[in-house]
C-alpha cells in the first residue's frame, strides 16, 4: 500500500502540497486529475522520493520513506517504474538501449535476453524495429511510448505514469491503455496515473483523486466522477465555463 498522511510541500511561499492524506491499495489503479499548476507531478514525486516533503509522512508498504537516507531511496525507486511527463529519454543513447536501460541496471540477465525483451517491449507499444533509433529521431508521440516502454519493461511493483498518453491521438490513446491495463492485470502492479484526458484516464482506472489548492477535494470511483457532490469537481470534469472553479 501506498499511504500519504498531512503531506506539504510548498515552493518559496507558494503551498502547492498543503495536508495531502492519500491511500493507494496494493494492486489498485488510481487517477490523478486537477487543474494545471495543481501540484499533480509533485505528489508523484514525493511517492518516488525524487523530492522529500515539508511535512508529513509518505509509506511504502509501511515504511516511510521520508525517513530513509539517499541508499534506502535508490532501493525504493528500483521497484517503482516511472513515466515523466517530458519523456526523460537519455539523448545519447538509442532508443534500445533507452529502454533497456532499468534491466541493465539491476543486472542478472545476458544481452540477449535483454535484446529480446526490449524488442517485445517496443513491439507492444507500436515502435517495433526502431531500436537503433536516436530520440531525435522520434516525433514526441514516439517518445511518449519510448517512455511507457522503458517503465514497464522490468515489471515493477509500482507504476506511476505522468500524462501518458498527452500528445497522442484518440487511436493510439486507446491503444496505450489496453497496453497499460493489459500489464497492470499480468503484473498486479499499483498504478498511479496523471492525465489532463479525465475520459481515457477513467476509462483506465478504478479510482479517481482531484487535486486543487494543495488539497484533495474528492477521491472515489472513477464510474462516478461527473455525479461528484463538490461542484469544483463536476465543473472541472464537465468543462463548464461559469462556477465556483478559479482560472
Amino acid at each position: 500500500m501506498i499511504e500519504l498522511a498531512a503531506v506539504r510541500k510548498r515552493f518559496g511561499r507558494h503551498a502547492v502540497l498543503d495536508g495531502i492524506d492519500l491511500q493507494v491499495p496494493t494492486g489498485a489503479r488510481l487517477g490523478i486529475i486537477g487543474p494545471a499548476a495543481s501540484g499533480k507531478s509533485v505528489l508523484l514525486k514525493l511517492v518516488c522520493g525524487l523530492l522529500r516533503p515539508d511535512a508529513g509522512q509518505v509509506m511504502i508498504d509501511g515504511t516511510d520513506i521520508t525517513e530513509r537516507s539517499e541508499e534506502g531511496l535508490a532501493a525504493t525507486r528500483a521497484r517503482i517504474g516511472f513515466l515523466f511527463q517530458n519523456y526523460a529519454l537519455f539523448d545519447f543513447m538509442t532508443v534500445g538501449d533507452n529502454v533497456a536501460f532499468p534491466l541493465a541496471r539491476r543486472g542478472g540477465l545476458a544481452e540477449d535476453e535483454i535484446a529480446r525483451r526490449v524488442s517485445a517491449r517496443l513491439r507492444a507499444v507500436g515502435l517495433a524495429g526502431n531500436e537503433a533509433k536516436m530520440p531525435a529521431e522520434l516525433s514526441g508521440g514516439m517518445k511518449k511510448r519510448v517512455g511507457i516502454a522503458r517503465a514497464t519493461i522490468a515489471h515493477p511493483e509500482i507504476v506511476i505514469y505522468d500524462e501518458p498518453t498527452a500528445g497522442l491521438d484518440p487511436v493510439t490513446t486507446s491503444k496505450v491503455y489496453d497496453l497499460l491495463r493489459a500489464d497492470q492485470e499480468t503484473t498486479g502492479a499499483t498504478v498511479i496515473a496523471v492525465s489532463s484526458d479525465v475520459e481515457a484516464l477513467c476509462r483506465f482506472v478504478d479510482t479517481v483523486a482531484f487535486l486543487y489548492q494543495g488539497k484533495i477535494r474528492y477521491q472515489g470511483a472513477a464510474q462516478t466522477l461527473t455525479d461528484a457532490p463538490d461542484p469544483v469537481v463536476r465543473q472541472f470534469v464537465r468543462g463548464d465555463l461559469e462556477g465556483p472553479l478559479e482560472g
